[in-house]
């Protein structure tokens, strides 16, 4: 098993899915992981698991919605360990949105966690990477932020802000010494595509997508939208003239 290149890693959305595994997958290799979440006791257990396979995790309970403490904790661990080296941002919340039966309490939640959140995770450290001339900054966005689907108005918005918001963060960032990569994964298999009744293609084990995503954000690719065969139908779906598209829409819907 090859070491990981990061010293240190914090890690949002920790305690299930994507992010719980990318935790583990850097963990085992090497880098101090900061496995941060919410719910405090599937970080203890997660921790437990990094510590039987011989790697360094430490639990962080944190509710990435509330901003001003996020920004506070993860700059007070980012001066006590030296440095973060890697942070990833990929707490995420994927609840329906029907424009028909418009719920703004859901709405702003997932604003809160997919937008605002995921925002201020990166921004923490941004500015004091830019000063050590090193780091790496990683979105989980979705190719659901390709456009908007069906009853999915606040979560697919909320995803093309973030690959967008990442891109500029790229351009910006150019011989700065911190990279920017943006994730785009299809359906995976995880507790917020669990109660999806819809048709998932290509779905993937999540063991399988955190190796792809992990080994992606390793070799430092600035944009890893995978499957592939998702992420090319939906760069065709993309470029869909809307008569069509809503017409697709209206019978997906």
């Amino acid at each position: 098993m090859a070491e990981s290149r990061y010293g240190t890693a914090l890690i949002t959305g920790a305690s299930s899915g994507l992010g719980r595994g990318l935790a583990l997958w850097f963990a085992k290799r090497g880098a101090r992981v900061f496995a941060a979440a919410r719910r405090r006791e599937h970080l203890q257990a997660l921790a437990e698991e990094a510590r039987a396979a011989g790697g360094n995790l430490e639990p962080l309970e944190l509710d990435v919605s509330r901003t001003d403490e996020t920004i506070a904790r993860i700059q007070r661990i980012d001066a006590d360990c030296g440095g973060l080296e890697l942070v990833v941002a990929n707490a995420g919340v994927g609840l329906p949105t029907d424009g028909k039966r418009f719920n703004w309490e859901r709405v702003k939640q997932i604003i809160d966690v997919n937008v605002t959140g995921a925002a201020a995770t990166l921004g923490a450290v941004l500015p004091r990477m830019v000063e050590r001339q090193r780091g790496h900054l990683v979105g989980v966005s979705s190719l659901a932020g390709f456009r908007g689907l069906p009853q999915n108005a606040a979560y697919s918005g909320s995803k093309a802000f973030f690959t967008t918001f990442l891109e500029s963060l790229r351009v910006d960032l150019q011989g700065t010494g911190v990279r920017v990569t943006c994730i785009q994964p299809g359906f995976v298999k995880s507790e917020m595509t669990a109660p999806n009744r819809h048709p998932m293609p290509f779905l993937l084990e999540t063991e399988d997508a955190v190796d792809r995503m992990a080994r992606a954000i390793t070799r430092g690719v600035p944009v890893f939208a995978f499957p592939w065969q998702t992420s090319a139908l939906m760069k065709v779906v993309t470029a869909m003239p809307n008569p069509l598209f809503d017409a697709i829409a209206r019978r997906v819907r």
